[in-house]
């Protein structure tokens, strides 16, 4: 009985949550009408620096990947045990979190002083 409860449970809350975006996009859309905007036109804002953002936070993640897989090689050495295993697993983590963060900070800064010079 278990078993079948799961998947009809994740179906109610996928048709529920996409009811709901829908319900609420049109809602937003009568109101933008009801004050005389065109809910067709959006205004884009640019975003120059979008690549550059990715492109550091996957080069922070897979700095943080090796760093990662050296620590872990140089603490437990060859062979680990469960505990070891997933301590290694929670280095991993906290690396991908961290050296992705500092990517996004290097993002930032870089954006900031191309904007200050620029403005």
């Amino acid at each position: 009985m278990e078993g079948i409860l799961v998947p009809i449970t994740f179906f109610i809350c996928t048709f529920a949550m996409i009811f709901g975006i829908r319900y609420f996009n049109n809602k937003e859309k009568m109101a933008m009408i009801e004050r005389g905007i065109d809910p067709g036109v959006r205004k884009s804002t640019p975003q120059p620096f979008l690549s550059l953002k990715f492109g550091l936070l996957l080069v922070g993640l897979g700095v943080g990947l090796l760093v990662a897989l050296f620590t872990v090689r140089g603490v437990f050495g060859g062979n680990m045990t469960d505990a070891e295993e997933g301590q290694s697993v929670a280095i991993y983590f906290g690396c991908l979190g961290v050296f992705g963060g500092i990517g996004l900070i290097v993002s930032y800064i870089i954006e900031k002083s191309w904007l200050d010079k620029h403005s």
